[in-house]
């Protein structure tokens, strides 16, 4: 038990974040950063203690969602992070700047989670906490169920002001997007030093923005960490206001309206229909038409090797990726028969 309490023991040094030349900052600095309702932020940060509970898209979302909190003068929350990042001199960053925990996932070991449940309750008590309730990341571009096991850890601090303020990351293109579509399901843990060689490879003529949306305080103080009920109902609330929260953008509605070919005309109209349905639902809408998506997501995707333009069509090159792509806002649809 001490081990484990020794491995998540974690500082968090903020005066020194910002100036930090990350392993990942020629990657960052392609990364445009846009956030909306951050004003549900800065009014909960006054009174209460936070618990922001994200989807997980990329290994980007580790600096993309707290710097958009750092860049807006929002108190630094510690985050919960996949152990996998901890190795060499990253994880000595994790450990000693950034103030990352590391997470050992599929731990069934009881000794780990009643010190896990014991050191998050405790770092409650002066730090917010930002965390991942699916665990990794989407490896099939969807939106996965979400893990009770953080908000049981966070429950347990039996704090009165805890709320958990839901959390949605969007990208016009996930950095990873090759890497994940075509391993579809996390086999195994991978050296995070080579995923970050594959990010980089990646990373040539790549450009996105990341778009970070808050939703409202969901009070927590009340909720019993014993009772599973309390703990479930929870869980699904929070999983259902990100996905309501997620941005949609053109990329995500190109590939959904995507054919093996298609022209030009076609697509506009298939995406102006699923975008009606989109608005039905009141879904987050970044994109208002068919032109509008094909003007923004056609080049990126052809650049990306995704799709390929000629004489008037649009033929599908990566169908693996493009379908990655589709699955992102597959929550938001009355049916999920419309990815090819």
């Amino acid at each position: 038990m001490h081990a484990y309490l020794d491995e998540l023991r974690t500082t968090q040094r903020h005066k020194f974040y910002r100036a930090l030349q990350h392993p990942l900052y020629p990657i960052l600095r392609k990364i445009e950063r846009k956030h909306e309702n951050l004003h549900y932020v800065a009014t909960a940060v006054r009174t209460h203690r936070i618990v922001y509970a994200s989807n997980h898209k990329s290994h980007t979302d580790y600096l993309v969602e707290p710097l958009v909190l750092d860049d807006n003068g929002i108190r630094p929350p510690l985050i919960a992070a996949g152990i996998n990042l901890f190795g060499g001199p990253l994880g000595l960053i994790h450990k000693h700047v950034t103030g990352a925990i590391p997470i050992r996932r599929n731990m069934k070991d009881p000794a780990y989670l009643i010190t896990l449940k014991a050191y998050v309750a405790e770092i409650l008590k002066k730090h917010d906490l930002f965390f991942y309730p699916e665990g990794g990341r989407s490896y099939s571009g969807e939106l996965k169920p979400a893990k009770t096991g953080l908000f049981n850890a966070a429950l347990s601090a039996h704090r009165s002001d805890l709320v958990i303020i839901p959390t949605a990351v969007a990208y016009d293109l996930v950095l990873e997007d090759h890497i994940l579509a075509h391993q579809q399901i996390k086999k195994r843990q991978r050296p995070f030093t080579r995923e970050l060689a594959e990010m980089v490879r990646y990373a040539v003529g790549y450009w996105s923005r990341a778009f970070v949306t808050f939703g409202a305080p969901i009070a927590a103080g009340e909720c019993d960490p014993r009772s599973r009920t309390d703990v479930l109902e929870l869980t699904r609330l929070v999983r259902a206001r990100i996905g309501g929260l997620y941005k949609v953008l053109s990329t995500a509605v190109f590939a959904a309206a995507m054919r093996p070919s298609i022209t030009r005309r076609d697509l506009e109209g298939r995406i102006d229909r699923l975008i009606e349905e989109l608005a039905a639902r009141h879904a987050n809408l970044g994109v208002t038409s068919g032109r509008q998506a094909i003007d923004e997501a056609a080049e990126p995707l052809e650049l990306r090797g995704v799709v390929v333009a000629e004489r008037g069509r649009f033929r599908v090159r990566e169908r693996t990726v493009l379908r990655y792509y589709a699955r992102t806002i597959e929550h938001l649809l009355v049916t999920t028969g419309r990815t090819h």
